[in-house]
Parts: C-alpha cells; sequence; structure tokens
C-alpha cells in the first residue's frame, strides 16, 4: 500500500496546492480542514487523531494567530509522533527569527526536536495574496490601500511554495532544512498594483494608508485585533525595507529559479482572477 501524506489546511492556498500535487505524483492524500471530508479543527483537539491515523507524512499549516500557534502546534507534533508519522513539513513565515520575540519560534522548535524527518518552510508574502484573499476585492474595486509605502516585498508565488512542500514530503536531502522562499524580484505594492492593472486592462491606484487608517478598516472588516495588529506589523515591515531582500530557498530546494511576478500575473489574468463578476 503507498503511503499516506495528511494536508492540513487543505482548503487554503498551499494547502490545496500541495494537496493537488500529491495526488498528480500518484501519492494517497487525505486532506483536512474544517469542511474537508476529513475534518480538522485546530479548536477541536479530539479531530487531530482520526486525521494522524496511518499517516507517513504531514503538511502543517499553522493556526493565523501566533498565541494559539504557540499553544496547539506543540501538542499537535506530539500527537504526530505517537502516531508513527516520519515526516513533517512545516509553513511558517520569512524574517520570524528577526521579530525578537521568542515566543513565535515556538511551533518550529517543537518540529526540530520532535525526532521527526523535518523540513521548515519559511515564505515571504503570497503572490496569491492580490488574487485570492485579501486584496482582491481591492483589486477588483480599482484601489489598493495597504501602510507599505516605497517598501519593496519579493512575492511568491503559492505554486513554488507547494512544489517544496512536495519534494521535502517526499524526496530525499530536505531533513532539517529550513527553506527561506521570495520570488526573483521585490516590487512595491504600487508597482505590484500596476502590473496587474498593465494585465487587466484597468486602472488600479495604490493607496498608502497610515497606521490608524489601516486598523481602522481592518477592524471593521472583522479581523480579530490581534491579527490585525500582526498584519500591521509585517506591513511596517516591508514599509521600512526589512522585507526587500531575495532568498534562495525555491532554488536550493528545487534546482530551479522561483517564478516571476508577471509570470504569476499572466496566468492569474488568463484564469480570471480580476474579472468583476456579472452584476
Amino acid at each position: 500500500m503507498s503511503e499516506t501524506f495528511l494536508v492540513v489546511g487543505a482548503t487554503g492556498k498551499t494547502g490545496r496546492r500541495v494537496a493537488a500535487a500529491l495526488r498528480e505524483g500518484g501519492r494517497q492524500v487525505r486532506a483536512a480542514s474544517r469542511s474537508s471530508e476529513t475534518r480538522f479543527d485546530w479548536q477541536d483537539e479530539s479531530t487531530w487523531a482520526p486525521a494522524l491515523e496511518g499517516v507517513h507524512g504531514v503538511y502543517l499549516v499553522q493556526p493565523t494567530l501566533p498565541s494559539q500557534a504557540q499553544q496547539l502546534v506543540p501538542r499537535f507534533v506530539e500527537q504526530a509522533v505517537a502516531a508513527g508519522v516520519r515526516r513533517l513539513v512545516l509553513l511558517s513565515a520569512r524574517g520570524i527569527d528577526a521579530a525578537g520575540d521568542e515566543k513565535l519560534l515556538i511551533p518550529e522548535r517543537s518540529v526540530r526536536e520532535s525526532g521527526l524527518t523535518w523540513t521548515i518552510v519559511r515564505p515571504t508574502w503570497f503572490a496569491q495574496n492580490f488574487s485570492e484573499a485579501v486584496f482582491l476585492p481591492q483589486i477588483l474595486e480599482g484601489v489598493l490601500a495597504a501602510p507599505t509605502g516605497e517598501g519593496k516585498e519579493p512575492f511568491v508565488d503559492a505554486d513554488d511554495i507547494a512544489d517544496v512542500a512536495v519534494a521535502a514530503l517526499t524526496g530525499e536531502g530536505h531533513h532539517g532544512r529550513t527553506y527561506e522562499l521570495s520570488g526573483p524580484e521585490a516590487l512595491t505594492f504600487g508597482e505590484a498594483a500596476a502590473r496587474i492593472g498593465a494585465a487587466t486592462g484597468r486602472e488600479i491606484h495604490f493607496v498608502d494608508l497610515d497606521d490608524e487608517a489601516f486598523l481602522k478598516s481592518a477592524t471593521e472588516a472583522g479581523v480579530p485585533a490581534e491579527h490585525a495588529g500582526i498584519l500591521l506589523g509585517l506591513q511596517t515591515a516591508i514599509r521600512n525595507g526589512y522585507d526587500a531582500h531575495l532568498s534562495t530557498g525555491v532554488r536550493d530546494a528545487l534546482g530551479r529559479e522561483p517564478r516571476s511576478f508577471d509570470a504569476y500575473v499572466r496566468a492569474a489574468a488568463a484564469a480570471g482572477a480580476w474579472t468583476p463578476p456579472a452584476n
């Protein structure tokens, strides 16, 4: 019988890509989330053991809030070890070790100390945030608003993240590696908006928000206060130029260059990602 791989967060931007790539490679996949056939809920630990049963490797997307991740990921890792899991790939974030808060590293530390064959993936901001998530409604309205100023970010394609994760789950040479992933070019949010506009034939204006305006808009949109504060901190880091550097993780893991932002934009535009819904 072929090995089974558990994908936690299988409906998310990276999780569904990891699950699809594993299936395309002929692997048995257990796709798990609150809405998947295999139910997994970080807040309901009774869902963990059934998801882990008979699993060889796990792709692990952490809870969104760090306070929850610090409590729950170590407990999940303990259960994974007890269930006989052999490989674990954790989705983390680039720059987490430079944030100056040791508590943020608790989930990574639990993976490193698990005794499993492990890999940690630390990406920059996803390019797909413009087409599948938080910034999509703004793009459709023609105004991209964020507190990032002229700071640059080397947006990484979620397909590259998934490819690295699958290589680590199924291949050799990735044990004990922490891969920091970025795209091949750092762009301001204004430049990203302009490239999306050029590909779609629309005007998309960038508005640089101040901190107070961002927090107000985020909370009015229903974002929890802790999450809004985290997002502000991440975007302030971009504004201040802390995240503009490039990383070599895609090349190190896969032996090829990361996909460009322009390639992502062309593919997303061709797929209709920014086509306004019909009235």
